[in-house]
């Protein structure tokens, strides 16, 4: 899993290029479920998914300007 800190330091270019490997990832796993193969680590697809939702929301805040402001630290 990515830490949010290190996803939101990375520029919109290798958050996309990031998310493309994830997607491929992932549907190389379900591929391989679908066709009754086991998965080495089967809590490695809810990780990819969260990992997926974080860059789509990063990019969408990026996006919208809404953000945390630059300097501003995550209080988790």
């Amino acid at each position: 899993m990515k830490a949010l800190k290190e996803l939101r330091s990375k520029s919109d270019r290798e958050l996309i290029e990031e998310l493309q490997e994830l997607r491929t990832e992932l549907r190389n796993i379900r591929t391989k479920i679908k066709s009754g193969g086991a998965v080495e680590n089967p809590g490695r697809v809810k990780n990819i998914r969260r990992t997926i939702a974080r860059i789509l929301t990063i990019l969408n805040e990026r996006k919208r300007g809404i953000g945390p402001k630059v300097g501003e630290e995550d209080k988790s």
